[in-house]
């Protein structure tokens, strides 16, 4: 019999509603290849939620354009705490906006989910860049999972790779292409298009952020390398610690200069361990074709680690967009109890 989990989604955006389309057309997939069966216990907004009563997962799934708020299982005012009362612990997942001051409203979600022993898969990054010393130790505490594979890069695996496949090897180094929309606007700037039409296609695609400075100021790539230097390199840096420059004052003569030189401009978040310290970093870099980023041009992503005794690896790729963060979402759902 597969093993029955309550899921409660926090966020209704573009990630949360592709993340319910997911579940729903994973769910015998993943009732035969795992053994679990996924039960959307809520959707949580900031005004109420919606519950499957009168309602139903496959109908959620289907007409997702339509409000939330319109349909028969929404309740106005409905609470996480009040659901997390109605159902035996299962899993969070987290999709919604990412503040990175304040780390809200996830970090009370988060609290209150780990206190009451639910995991957490989460899309979202501000809590965990507000608190991830506090959340991790609260949670091998409680003795439950917090994921966050769709916080760093999405279904470009870079958090898995480094957690589980560099396992044993110090990491000396990290350089990433970690956000496909800034990747996509330098190469468009390049062909000489301009930098709000370039936006607007990112935008049109839904790879970037709801509030796009996050993406074009470096500050969407800096929180991935940091999350990436403590979970995966085993330190505990700060966002004030990354020197972060974006992409908004790059010119397209720059870029095609560099271009002429045989070179090319990303925007890399860098992390490097030396006799000297721990440095990190985010910035346009120009950057010659022996670099293994070299070739990554679109909405490609990737991501180097550089370790004493594996060497370099390097993987790249990954669906960019709402989708692929979904899917991350769900992987870190399955790896939690496979």
């Amino acid at each position: 019999m597969p093993i029955r989990i309550p899921v409660i989604l926090t966020g209704y955006g573009n990630v949360g509603k592709a993340f319910v389309r997911l579940i729903h057309e994973k769910a015998e997939y993943c009732r035969r290849r795992y053994g679990l069966d996924f039960e959307l216990a809520a959707v949580l907004r900031r005004s109420g939620g919606w519950v499957p009563e009168g309602d139903s997962l496959e109908a959620l799934a289907e007409t997702a354009g339509q409000a939330l708020e319109s349909r028969p299982g929404w309740r106005p005012g409905l609470r996480l705490e009040a659901v997390f009362e109605r159902h035996p612990p299962g899993v969070l997942a987290d999709c919604t906006p990412s503040n990175l001051k304040t780390g809200e409203p996830q970090l009370a979600f988060f609290h209150a989910a780990l206190d009451r022993g639910w995991h957490i898969a989460a899309a979202s990054k501000g809590a965990l860049c507000v608190d991830f010393r506090g959340l991790m130790s609260k949670a091998r505490v409680r003795g439950v999972a917090l994921k966050f594979s769709g916080a760093t890069a999405a279904a470009l695996p870079t958090l898995d790779l480094a957690t589980v496949s560099l396992a044993g090897a110090v990491i000396l180094g990290i350089e990433g292409i970690l956000t496909g929309a800034t990747n996509l606007i330098l190469g468009r700037l390049e062909a000489g298009i301009s930098f709000d039409a370039a936006l607007k296609e990112a935008q049109a695609k839904g790879i970037v952020e709801p509030d796009p400075s996050l993406d074009i100021d470096g500050w969407d790539t800096a929180v991935k390398i940091l999350l990436l230097a403590n979970a995966a390199a085993g330190l505990e840096l700060s966002l004030d610690e990354i020197a972060v420059e974006g992409i908004r004052h790059v010119s397209a003569e720059r870029l095609v200069r560099a271009r002429a030189e045989g070179r090319s401009i990303k925007l890399i978040g860098r992390l490097t361990r030396s006799e000297a310290g721990i440095k990190a970093d985010v910035g346009p870099r120009a950057i010659e074709p022996s670099h293994p980023l070299f070739g990554f041009n679109g909405t490609t992503k990737g991501v180097a680690f550089t370790t004493d005794s594996l060497g370099t690896i390097t993987v790249s790729g990954g669906k960019s967009g709402p989708f692929g963060t979904a899917a991350s979402v769900l992987k870190d759902i399955i790896n939690i109890y496979c």
